[in-house]
């Protein structure tokens, strides 16, 4: 390379070859650089000055490479995290509570945090509380509030005032309580936050959380790194300062190290695991509230659970039936295509009223049009099943109530193991329905008419 004639070029553009070294040997100095052989610039030949300036470039690219790899770890952890949250918010969604409330005389079922104070709600057994409400009618209501109280036994509730404390009186049910048995309609007068429970709620809202294994792992294994890292770099700089190193030189070799022992892609690695993880578990309907917990899961070897409505889909049909001293098999299917059995008896007449009239569930209102197997039904899963049969086989079950009015009700719970429903026929003469359990002394299903008891065998 004709270097005299590239000097001549730059020479003419600043005046001289001198006056150029000139002005790099001032640059030089106002910047304190020196060569490798501790000259200043403007006395270095311009083979030495090329090797001095690339190495210098070759620095400035590891540099940006280095902070460019942080920058985009640290947004994409960011992105996973955000991403992630995102994830947890919807999770909520996918089991909302229900309850069932009535407003301007229709029977709705609604979110419970769509609830407001004075709105009437509605709970029997097997449903979770709602809302603090203040119980205006009950039949044979018992609330479970060991959660709230510690008392073991289940509490009675009903409309009379029995106590000045709102924790003891009768007439209180308590959101997220269970309700275990009976029936019972309440006017709302707390919700939310303002709950007994959500009081209690927003004192220990300030405790903290206990790491998660995961967690514990990853501080540790941070701590070694660190650890390790310092602990070479120190000695390297040790080092190098005895042998003679300047002291920007010795720096440069600790903060090298230091920067090499530390995983710049441990976080959004494990961000990543733990998020992609998390997204398989939604699709399976399963709901991660701390995406470190996945990591827990990963090591349980027993899962306790309930069975229904989480392994199964909470849904009844009746299958057969038994009165006549014989099995009936009735049709399953939801276009009703399958087979059908004799409906002529008396028996089964009887049979068909009981199931219609002593039973507590109800279709959604606006469903006219949806086939009867898919419509959306206010009741547990085996009177849903029991209503859904009679409004196939028997015809409209609003009629049927309609002709036959509710006088009177004992609903059913786990101590008599039987519902008695007290219907007046269109004489205004007095009926009495009702169905048991079939393992029970009562478990018959019985329907008496003025006073004359038609009784038929137990029925599945």
């Amino acid at each position: 390379m004709d270097w005299e004639g590239q000097w001549g070029e730059l020479g003419g553009q600043g005046g001289s070859r001198e006056g150029l070294g000139g002005s790099l040997g001032g640059a030089g100095r106002v910047l304190g650089c020196t060569g490798s052989t501790g000259r200043d610039d403007h006395k270095l030949d311009v083979k030495d000055l090329e090797v001095k300036y690339s190495t210098s470039i070759t620095k400035l690219y590891l540099a940006i490479a280095l902070i460019a790899v942080v920058v985009v770890t640290g947004c994409f952890g960011y992105y996973q995290e955000f991403k992630s949250t995102n994830i947890i918010a919807s999770f909520k969604n996918l089991v909302p509570q229900q309850a069932t409330v009535i407003r301007e005389g229709d029977k709705l079922q609604i979110n419970a945090n769509e609830l407001v104070v004075g709105d009437l709600v509605e709970i029997k057994g097997g449903d979770r509380v709602p809302a603090d409400i203040r119980i205006i009618s009950a039949q044979g209501c018992k609330v479970d509030n060991s959660s709230l109280t510690g008392e073991s036994e289940p509490q009675t509730r009903s409309p009379e005032c029995t106590h000045d404390s709102p924790l003891e009186t009768r007439n209180i049910a308590f959101f997220s309580t269970m309700c275990l048995e009976g029936t019972a309609v309440g006017l709302v007068i707390n919700t939310g936050d303002r709950t007994i429970i959500g009081r209690i709620a927003s004192l220990a809202s300030g405790v903290e959380n206990e790491k998660t294994p995961i967690a514990i792992e990853i501080e540790h294994f941070v701590d070694i790194i660190a650890g390790l890292a310092i602990f070479f770099g120190a000695t390297f700089f040790v080092v190098a300062m005895v042998i003679g190193y300047p002291f920007l030189r010795a720096m440069v070799f600790f903060m090298a190290i230091v920067v090499a022992y530390v995983p710049e892609g441990l976080l959004a690695t494990v961000t990543v695991c733990l998020s992609l993880t998390a997204k398989r578990l939604a699709r399976k309907n399963c709901v991660v509230k701390n995406l470190e917990a996945v990591e827990t899961l990963g090591s349980t070897s027993v899962i306790c659970s309930d069975k229904t409505g989480t392994l199964t889909q909470n849904r009844m049909t009746v299958a057969h039936l038994w009165f006549d001293n014989q099995i009936h098999t009735a049709d399953t299917t939801e276009d009703q295509s399958g087979q059908s059995f004799d409906q002529s008896s008396e028996t089964w007449t009887m049979l068909s009223r009981v199931v219609t009239l002593c039973n507590r569930a109800q279709f959604k209102p606006g469903q006219d049009d949806v086939p009867v197997a898919k419509r959306d039904v206010i009741g547990d899963a085996s009177e849903t099943a029991l209503l859904k049969f009679a409004e196939v086989t028997v015809g409209p079950v609003t009629e049927a109530r309609g002709r036959f009015p509710k006088v009177a009700e004992l609903p059913f719970n786990s101590t008599n193991k039987f519902q008695v429903g007290a219907p007046r026929g269109s004489g205004g003469d007095p009926h009495v329905a009702e169905k048991g359990g079939p393992r029970c002394p009562r478990g018959t299903l019985r329907f008496r008419k003025n006073l004359e008891v038609h009784e038929g065998p137990r029925c599945s």
